[in-house]
């Protein structure tokens, strides 16, 4: 796997997690607070789009995994 697709994978289970424990309809609900990481990470998201820069991008090429070979991952 790639950066870029690792990077999708923590975004999506972030985003998930974060709204199971901030929607108080959910039975893992601690606090509406949750909801402001779901934003942090939509705007991560955002950002990364427009920059092409990501830190979890940084942290996973420090850890060894490889870039996609589109030269679409995050930049150094």
């Amino acid at each position: 796997m790639t950066v870029e697709r690792y990077i999708r994978i923590f975004a999506g289970l972030f985003i998930m997690l974060s709204l199971a424990l901030g929607v108080e309809g959910s039975p893992l609900f601690v606090s509406k607070w949750w909801l402001a990481f779901t934003a942090f990470v939509g705007f991560n998201l955002f950002q990364f789009g427009f920059t092409n820069f990501c830190p979890l991008g940084l942290v996973l090429k420090k850890l060894g995994v490889p870039e996609s070979k589109a030269g679409t991952a995050c930049a150094s």
